[in-house]
């Protein structure tokens, strides 16, 4: 039976990216937050399910529960990126929180109708603190489509709020590429094309090194922070 690691969120991500370096593809899941990220990420809706309830596991991965003994349902994906500032300066000690459906596309919120049923091994929430480099790092599964209103399945997504002293608070949302049902998701076609870009992240199969699990799969989400002038 796995058993939830003891590794802090610090220690796995630099961990992760030091492999990746030796395997020859921390160019292909970080490259681009070095190469081409310097922009700011477009603001999106919080939408009605931020979570409303504490609770006592909130650290950065979301397939184990504290206490519980299985692990969630669903696709294993690590999400990993950079935040930096509207200069391309990489930020320390950024907040990074996301909450998100789990697999059957139910939010652990009172206010949602869906009638999907839970998954009670799912954290649903979770935090990061970016490090010395600007890196943060999640392990999640890959949410549920769902209805949100007749003729509206709003798409796979994660909702991120990141907060750092200094910068204007954000709001967004990521999306995964091939989705088919991004082309008519009422928020994501709110965005000019060239912002659309900047929330849609491929992930591809992650490299067969002990830090991430067979079958798992990984994506780059950059996120640009506004300085308060």
């Amino acid at each position: 039976m796995e058993t939830k690691t003891n590794l802090t969120r610090r220690q796995f991500f630099g961990t992760s990216l030091k492999t990746l370096a030796g395997v020859g593809l921390a160019s292909s899941f970080m490259g681009k937050a070095l190469s081409e990220t310097c922009e700011l990420t477009p603001p999106q809706t919080e939408g009605p399910f931020y979570p409303v309830r504490d609770q006592a596991d909130k650290d950065n991965d979301l397939t184990w529960v504290k206490g519980q003994r299985q692990r969630a349902k669903g696709q294993i994906i690590h999400v990993m990126g950079t935040v930096r500032d509207d200069s391309c300066e990489p930020l320390q000690g950024a907040l990074v929180e996301i909450w998100q459906a789990c697999e059957s596309g139910k939010y652990n919120h009172p206010g949602d109708p869906n009638t999907a049923p839970l998954d009670p091994n799912f954290q649903y929430w979770g935090r990061a603190v970016s490090d010395e480099k600007g890196q943060y790092h999640f392990i999640t599964i890959l949410p549920g489509n769902y209805p949100a209103a007749p003729g509206w399945i709003r798409p796979s997504h994660i909702h991120f709020k990141i907060q750092r002293r200094g910068f204007h608070e954000l709001t967004t949302q990521m999306y995964f590429q091939g989705n088919p049902y991004n082309a008519g998701d009422r928020i994501l076609m709110a965005l000019p094309p060239q912002e659309q870009e900047k929330v849609i992240i491929l992930f591809q199969k992650s490299p067969n090194v002990f830090e991430f699990e067979q079958g798992s799969q990984v994506g780059t989400f950059d996120i640009g922070l506004r300085l308060v002038r």
